[in-house]
């Protein structure tokens, strides 16, 4: 329809249409009965032997990164993303990657690795099409989020569009007939000019009793998309550059759009007066209010617009006037359209564009905003709201979750028409303990932040007495975030949490590792140095040269200690028969012994033992059931301080 056309900026221009288009403390603390390990020391040893894992150099890179000494994390990642294998690597890598090397200087590979990380993040700096060769799915896979239906009764032949809320009413705009005898046609779209009408709202968001809203402010051309302060006393409309019977137009004869504004007196709407940001020469119009009503957004094509049509705020001071119109920026505006903003009461911006990856036409997207007023990253809404037609105004009740937009989709009454939705609000709380790896022992007080998935902190915590926290706030459902936690003494981790699309509560449970751990006998070297397997080749006891990098760890210790004894035990899980478990498992616990004599640890330091199935850590016995991970859980390699006379 030709409606649509005029639905950029000057959705009803008169004679022509608005175009398209925690530093780590230095010195080593000393106990005066016990021996520590320090895993950077003992990574490092291993590391210079020439010894290259992923594994290896993540934790080198981490170590550093984390304790603020970029430059040393530099060596380290560097090392890293030089391995093949560094291509499999969680995109979070690429961002400290790109921060060390910005310590060091090297801007122009701390952007290549930025974009990199843009990249494989979708972040809206990078090529947002070529990452996302597959959005028309991900837009479409959520189509759950929102029941949509037919607003009701109200919708006609003609375009109806633009609705908000007024109370227990909806005020929205239509270019149906009316009782009025000379009712003017618009010559561009053979439509009505469009009027503002009102409708009753039912508990379950259908529109009814439909009457026009109120003459005082009607004239001969169009209003729309009204705003109404909350106490229902003052609107902000828009409407044709019409005023006191005179028809204002532009240098090139255009008729634009203004926002005006009128105040509710004994009944009748009063005191019409247009804003003084408004100008003939360009269109501002669809004015939002901010939960406070200290700030109007609107749509406009100014002289600093980005593109087709942006949009903007501008602060409403307490005397009653005006600030200067502020561009959103290119957070929120494109080279093309955007267009019919509106605040949540969560002071979340939705808006329609046709910019950006959508399904078809004008988009609506949403984005949240910040405490300092800038916006996060605009998100598609996607379908059902958005079809392959326009879809746009839409407004939406916080608290009942019911709302609005308006779509020329197929299947409607004729032109634009409003359907109503129900949104299946995702709650997400991320919840979690922070304890030591391993004692088990909770860590009261720890510091835990979370981070976005760009990396920027959302909020900052303190774990309870019980070791344990949670974030309650801004937690948006298929989302990645990240979770850090921080002690003294420890090495600080971080973990990252995807959210799922269903309310609920995601875990994250984080373990940390002493800086330096104390060893005495009993306890599992593995386990310090986190090393759950020695990998071994299907039904072979040959040491491995990725099992060769973990035996290292252990050599490195050992020698730093020449009087530890260590006994060596090797575990398998309960599939195959129990004889042949166990003559396997010893083998390779004996070639695990071989491994470390030729390797510089004298023999009678050692033993070596295989204990097949006999000590499994779980209920993956014989006949049970279990996942490919449970199993992985009993093949697992033990190294036992025995004493460290």
């Amino acid at each position: 329809m030709k409606i649509k056309v005029l639905l950029i900026i000057a959705i009803f221009s008169i004679g022509n249409v608005y175009s398209q288009i925690g530093k780590q403390a230095k010195g080593d603390k000393k106990y005066n009965n016990y021996a520590y390990i320090d895993a950077i020391e003992v990574y490092e040893k291993v590391a210079e032997k020439g010894h290259k894992s992923v594994n290896l150099f993540e934790k080198l890179g981490n170590a550093y990164y984390f304790n603020g000494e970029y430059d040393k994390a530099e060596k380290w990642y560097t090392q890293l993303f030089a391995m093949p294998e560094a291509a499999d690597v969680p995109a979070e890598y690429y961002f400290r990657y790109a921060q060390s090397l910005k310590a060091v200087g090297n801007y122009d590979k701390a952007d290549e690795y930025l974009m990199k990380f843009y990249q494989k993040t979708n972040n809206p700096s990078g090529a947002e099409l070529v990452n996302n060769k597959d959005y028309l799915a991900e837009l479409r896979k959520d189509s759950d989020r929102y029941k949509v239906e037919n607003a009701g009764d109200i919708n006609t032949e003609y375009s109806d569009y633009g609705s908000m809320f007024k109370g227990s009413d909806v005020i929205f705009t239509s270019a149906r007939k009316n009782k009025d005898v000379f009712q003017k046609k618009h010559n561009w779209t053979g439509q009505y000019f469009t009027k503002l009408y009102t409708a009753k709202m039912a508990e379950d968001g259908k529109l009814s009793e439909t009457q026009e809203f109120s003459k005082d402010l009607d004239s001969k051309f169009h209003e729309a998309t009204p705003v109404f302060t909350k106490d229902g006393n003052t609107v902000y409309f828009t409407r044709n550059n019409f005023f006191d019977g005179k028809k204002g137009k532009s240098e090139d004869k255009v008729t634009k759009l203004k926002v005006f504004k009128a105040t509710l007196k004994d009944g009748k709407w009063q005191d019409i007066k247009e804003l003084p940001f408004n100008n003939d020469n360009y269109s501002v119009a669809h004015p939002a209010l901010s939960p406070d009503e200290k700030t109007l957004y609107f749509s406009s094509d100014m002289p600093g617009t980005l593109g087709a049509s942006d949009i903007f705020k501008v602060a409403i001071n307490s005397d009653g006037t005006f600030g200067t119109p502020e561009n959103l920026g290119s957070s929120i505006n494109s080279p093309l359209r955007e267009t019919f903003p509106f605040i949540t009461e969560k002071n979340v911006l939705y808006f329609s564009s046709d910019d950006h990856l959508g399904i078809g036409g004008l988009d609506v997207f949403e984005s949240k905003m910040n405490k300092d007023g800038t916006f996060t990253s605009i998100k598609n809404v996607g379908a059902p709201v958005n079809s392959p037609k326009d879809d746009f105004g839409y407004i939406v009740n916080t608290k009942t979750n019911i709302g609005y937009f308006t779509s020329n989709r197929d299947g409607g009454a004729g032109s634009d028409d409003i359907y109503k939705f129900k949104e299946n609000v995702c709650a997400q709380i991320i919840k979690g303990t922070v304890s030591d790896i391993l004692s088990l022992l909770r860590l009261p007080s720890a510091k835990v932040s979370l981070f976005n998935s760009d990396m920027e902190l959302i909020k900052s915590t303190e774990a309870n007495a019980n070791g344990e926290f949670s974030f309650e706030e801004n937690i948006d459902c298929d989302k990645k975030y990240y979770v850090r936690a921080e002690y003294q003494d420890y090495e600080t981790k971080e973990i990252p949490v995807m959210i799922p699309m269903t309310s609920g509560e995601s875990r994250a449970d984080i373990a940390l590792e002493k800086k330096v751990v104390p060893i005495v006998p009993g306890i599992d070297l593995a386990k310090v140095l986190d090393i759950s397997i020695i990998y071994f080749d299907l039904d072979k006891w040959n040491i491995r040269p990725d099992a060769a990098v973990d035996l290292e760890k252990i050599i490195a210790v050992m020698q730093k200690y020449p009087t530890m004894k260590v006994d060596i035990r090797s575990h398998t899980d309960s599939r195959a028969p129990h004889k042949y478990n166990e003559r396997l498992s010893d083998r390779r616990a004996k070639s695990t012994l071989e491994y470390m004599v030729k390797n510089g640890i004298d023999r009678s330091r050692l033993s070596a033992k295989g204990y097949g199935e006999s000590q499994l850590i779980n209920g993956c016995s014989d006949g049970v059931k279990c996942s490919e991970e449970d199993h992985q859980k009993n093949r697992r390699s033990e190294f036992i301080v025995l004493s460290m006379e």
